[in-house]
């Protein structure tokens, strides 16, 4: 069998010359990838720490109490008396009643995610003035001189309790109550309004939900994925057959205002939306913003 042409006898292949070795990188571009990966190596850790910190932390992060003694416990000119009563879970807890001698509604303030009942003192005596109302501010549990830990699912029984209180002083059913809220305490109003029927409904700088929050001030975190705590108002406020009045500074900080706006879209008529022109998160209301208040409207 033919084999193919062969070389002739007594020649020899020239040899072939070797390939020269490729080039080594420089140092410098060594040492760069080297320093490269290095950073990148911290940057993943870093960025880890701080999801387990979050993770780890989350209450001690959304709820900020402020603990008795902190705060003014006797309000000049404001006839407060303590309330106290318990939670479905033994916590004693403890508020703030403002009682009026002809009141146009009996309000239950839930306020935001911190300070305690004496920071609301402002907000009280322009219920009782301009509105007429007799309103109960009460602290969470681990606020101001009430008992425990505040999570989300205690808050939420913290204003069952306190809004059962009220009616029983107040001799009138629990859907007779005006409920209104602060930020945090506004979602926690939405839940109870969900709940159970209420006589109105009043919200200030409320937010859609706490995940929506946080993912608005850290959009480089994977919020919505690790938050155990939501406090879905926006889940819950189709659900409520009550009169709503809410309110939003358009400069808020804290919760961005196209998020109340948003919230507020999802409410059923009859509703009105008052914008705080110029206020930020923890602006008071001016006066007018009472006078525009209609409980039970």
């Amino acid at each position: 069998m033919d084999s193919g042409p062969s070389e002739p006898p007594g020649r020899q292949r020239a040899p072939q010359p070797a390939r020269p070795p490729a080039p080594a990188a420089p140092p410098s571009t060594r040492r760069f990838a080297g320093r490269l990966w290095l950073a990148a190596r911290l940057a993943a850790a870093t960025y880890l720490a701080v999801l387990l910190v979050l993770v780890w932390l989350e209450d001690k992060l959304i709820f900020i109490p402020s603990p008795y003694p902190e705060g003014d416990w006797q309000p000049a000119g404001l006839p407060v008396v303590d309330a106290w009563f318990v939670s479905d879970d033994g916590l004693r807890l403890h508020g703030w009643y403002l009682p009026h001698p002809q009141p146009v509604a009996q309000v239950l303030l839930c306020h935001g995610n911190a300070g305690n009942v004496t920071h609301r003192a402002e907000a009280l005596r322009q219920m009782h003035r301009r509105v007429q109302a007799a309103v109960l501010v009460f602290d969470y549990g681990g606020y101001g001189k009430s008992q425990g830990t505040p999570n989300e699912s205690g808050v939420l029984r913290d204003a069952r309790a306190a809004r059962r209180w009220l009616a029983q002083h107040a001799h009138l059913p629990e859907t007779s109550v005006v409920l209104m809220g602060e930020s945090l305490g506004g979602a926690v109003a939405v839940h109870l309004a969900a709940e159970l029927p209420s006589r109105a409904l009043i919200l200030q700088n409320t937010f859609t939900s706490l995940p929506d929050v946080a993912a608005w001030h850290f959009p480089w975190l994977p919020i919505r994925w690790l938050m155990r705590a939501q406090l879905n108002a926006l889940a819950k406020i189709p659900h409520c057959r009550t009169p709503l009045f809410q309110s939003h500074g358009d400069r808020d900080t804290i919760v961005p205002y196209h998020l109340g706006r948003r919230l507020f879209e999802a409410e059923a008529e009859p509703k009105q939306f008052y914008t705080l022109a110029g206020a930020d998160h923890n602006d008071p209301p001016p006066p007018e913003y009472y006078d525009a208040l209609c409980p039970g409207s």
